[in-house]
């Protein structure tokens, strides 16, 4: 892609911001984008081999500002392989592996992630936090939502809240509630030009102006839900300074109890990545902004059982059916702080965080894809598991589980819904791995295994 295959408006604005390194960073179009991935840390620190085998066939080497993402070679294609699916690692361009890091989450924190799809960072935030503590993932378009929710079950997160809301109304629900935030603001996307020509057409200076805009309102809404010493990261996918400098200098001028801690650009011709920019913020201990409104005593006091006039005393019930269950066929397995949570006949567990207590104004009528861990669907006299459950769990914590070699043609099978043979004396729900990777649920009897992997994840190539 050469210069003149770039918005003229950019290409100006470009050269009078790099200057001399301008020749350079146009140079980089000709060069082939960088491909990563990056290592899911609750799967990753227990499966040595498999980590083994796609260090050697991915010919992986190391992103230099993540310790657990890898370029790997173009010729490869690791969103096919039976590891991805068991979410041992997230498909995630290099440089936007740099806002995690520079946030820099702690487990036991409550963590937000603003505008969290496809969930690249929300996967990066749960690694890091070791599934203690509480994260919410909000996506406001419902269908980039729905994919987010995807990757949060694929890569086995217990403790994540999937929502789909303004921001403006997560503010007005969390108002000085969050430890740390991470803003991947929406922006003009130029540091995707080389990944995505289609951000090119998109691109117009009177975008860009729309982008700061959009982005302003966020941050405000950011801002005011951060706790005193809480840390923003706000971070974009662009180049110009109206987007990040600029907006940076503006957040600080608003809010005086904010201080900038890092900032750091990563740059196509300088890096092996895309365009990235990170600036990191720390609320100072008694600092706090205007139009916050922490939820009263009585409302925390309330706890996270009630929603849309569930009654507490079914969410037990129906609690107390799953454990029935688990004590048969996942007697190993143990939740996390928090509290049982129905959507209709779908049982969630709902995380509580260390310290935190869900008030009922900050659940009703929020609109809610992921209730932290969906633990079963409930079904006339039956407990079935959910897809969910499966990727969360471990081979040890089943009472049956079958491991299928990732190059097997009984790995392919179970991807693609076919039922598989067994031992003829299993008998109840199997978790079925892939060198020791958790893919789904089968039910087995009689020395077959009827597959249960959800309809829309099957793979039929």
């Amino acid at each position: 892609m050469g210069k003149e295959q770039l918005p003229a408006d950019f290409v100006s604005r470009m050269q009078e911001l790099l200057r001399e390194e301008s020749d350079d960073f146009f140079a980089s179009y000709d060069m082939p984008r960088t491909q990563g991935l990056r290592l899911n840390l609750l799967k990753a620190e227990r499966a040595a081999e498999p980590v083994r085998n796609i260090l050697r066939d991915f010919r992986l080497t190391p992103v230099p500002w993540c310790d657990t993402g890898y370029y790997y070679d173009e010729t490869v294609r690791p969103g096919k392989h039976p590891y991805h699916t068991a979410g041992l690692y997230y498909i995630q361009e290099p440089s936007a592996m740099s806002a995690v890091e520079l946030l820099d989450p702690q487990p036991g924190e409550t963590i937000l992630d603003l505008a969290a799809a496809p969930g690249g960072k929300t996967s990066h935030i749960a690694s890091k936090m070791a599934g203690r503590g509480l994260l919410i993932a909000n996506e406001i378009h419902p269908e980039r939502a729905r994919i987010l929710s995807e990757n949060v079950e694929r890569m086995g997160i217990s403790n994540a809240v999937v929502t789909s809301a303004a921001p403006d109304e997560l503010s007005r629900r969390f108002a000085g509630c969050f430890d740390r935030i991470m803003l991947d603001a929406p922006c003009s996307g130029e540091g995707m030009f080389r990944k995505d020509p289609g951000a090119i057409e998109e691109w117009s200076p009177s975008h860009v102006e729309l982008c700061v805009s959009r982005q302003w309102d966020i941050v405000q809404d950011a801002c005011a839900m951060l706790k005193p010493g809480g840390t923003l990261a706000y971070s974009t996918c662009t180049f110009n300074e109206d987007e990040n400098e600029n907006m940076v200098q503006r957040i600080l001028a608003r809010y005086p109890e904010l201080q900038l801690c890092g900032m750091k650009r990563l740059w196509p011709h300088r890096e092996r990545g895309e365009g990235h920019f990170v600036a990191v913020l720390v609320k100072n201990a008694e600092g706090g902004s205007a139009g916050e409104q922490p939820h009263t005593e009585a409302e925390s006091k309330r706890g996270g059982k009630s929603r849309r006039g569930d009654k507490p005393s079914a969410e037990r019930s129906a609690l107390e059916a799953f454990k029935a269950w688990a004590e048969q066929d996942l007697p190993g397995h143990e939740l996390p702080p928090g509290a049982p949570l129905l959507f209709g006949d779908e049982l969630y567990w709902l995380p509580a965080g260390e310290g935190w207590s869900w008030s009922e104004h900050q659940l009703r009528g929020l609109k809610i894809l992921r209730a932290g861990l969906h633990l079963a669907h409930l079904k006339k006299n039956r407990i079935e598991p959910a897809h969910a459950l499966a990727m969360a769990s471990k081979p040890e914590q089943a009472a049956r589980a079958v491991d299928l070699p990732p190059d097997s043609a009984e790995v392919s099978a179970y991807l693609r819904g076919e039922t598989l043979s067994v031992p003829a004396d299993y008998k109840g729900w199997t978790l079925v791995t892939t060198d020791g990777l958790p893919l789904g649920w089968g039910k087995a009897s009689g020395g077959q295994l009827k597959n249960h992997l959800p309809k829309g994840l099957r793979q039929f190539k």
